[in-house]
């Protein structure tokens, strides 16, 4: 367990570092009022946890009515991997983790919602991948178009798209195939991000009954040669509109 002592925090509305230099970044989902934060730091495989509990340390501070930057922080992980955030006793907020480009990033949200991250490079995705074997080609094709006729940077986008999405279900890709995942054209960009809308399929949705005719929301950005995704899943809502 590691004890996190809080710094001081220079504010803004958007952007926020602290005294080691992470920016902290707000975003918010249509229809949904919870504020998503998330920051990256650069990824040291020999500091990977510490690396993390500091994100965590500095996006609480930013998350509304936490102070609890005198509680030690702990990260824990289910046996499908899903990371849970512990302060002291407590249960944390909703936390996910991802590493790319050399960055470990980390999103945070209020713990009525599930929260999914993922980044995803180009150069994952060469010309010989078989993409037939993990999109749709409706939605392989609009990703082309916005990614303007590059494949490596379409495969990209839909990859973080729906990896963020089976995180934000905390079941990653062990009970959900990639072609059991459907993305949707996505909103018009707005502030350097597209809004998507992810749902499920055939046997996803017999495992996932509860997401029937739901959807799982997605903003992602392109940043460098890579995306990255951020999945909301709001449970509150589901739960009140559920018959």
């Amino acid at each position: 367990m590691f004890m996190v002592c809080a710094c001081k925090k220079f504010r803004s509305k958007k952007l926020i570092t602290d005294c080691q230099q992470i920016t902290v970044n707000a975003i918010s989902f249509p229809h949904q009022r919870e504020t998503v934060f998330y920051a990256y730091a650069p990824c040291d495989k020999a500091s990977r946890m510490a690396d993390k509990i500091h994100l965590v340390s500095v996006l609480l501070e930013h998350l509304a009515g936490m102070d609890d930057s005198h509680l030690p922080i702990k990260i824990v992980h289910d046996p499908l991997g899903r990371p849970q955030l512990l302060l002291g006793d407590w249960d944390g907020p909703a936390i996910s983790f991802s590493e790319g480009g050399g960055k470990i990033w980390a999103a945070l949200c209020p713990d009525t919602s599930d929260i999914g991250i993922d980044a995803a490079g180009t150069d994952e995705f060469p010309k010989e991948y078989p993409f037939g074997r993990v999109f749709h080609a409706q939605e392989l094709q609009h990703a082309l178009r916005l990614a303007g006729g590059d494949s490596e940077k379409a495969a990209a986008l839909l990859w973080s798209i729906k990896e963020a999405a089976v995180k934000a279900l905390g079941c990653a890709f062990h009970l959900v195939d990639p072609r059991q995942i459907c993305v949707y054209p996505s909103a018009a960009e707005k502030d350097g991000r597209y809004a998507f809308t992810v749902s499920l399929l055939g046997k996803a949705l017999v495992r996932f009954p509860m997401m029937a005719n739901r959807g799982i929301l997605v903003q992602s950005l392109f940043q460098e040669k890579m995306w990255l995704s951020i999945a909301l899943l709001s449970w509150q809502l589901i739960r009140t509109e559920r018959p």
